[in-house]
């Protein structure tokens, strides 16, 4: 049981560094990427809002014209009275 506990408490090596830093960038390649995937971002989000836009005037006009349409319902309900 002792040594079971002591094999288990042991200290474990730190690794040390062996890459060098400058070889693992991302280099112009990643940073092409990056503005790629950001250009593509920008521009999605662009089109989602000129939808959205597009949804809600058409939302608009779509009650505007039932307004109308109920009000001139109305008026012919009273002319023909």
């Amino acid at each position: 049981m002792h040594s079971l506990l002591w094999l288990t408490s042991a200290a474990t090596p730190i690794p040390e560094i062996t890459v060098d830093p400058t070889s693992v960038t991302p280099g112009p390649w990643g940073f092409g990427a990056i503005v790629v995937l950001t250009i593509a971002v920008v521009l999605l989000l662009l089109d989602m809002l000129r939808r959205v836009r597009r949804g809600r005037y058409r939302a608009e006009v779509r009650e505007q014209l039932d307004e109308e349409e109920l009000a001139s319902d109305r008026r012919g309900d009273d002319e023909s009275r």
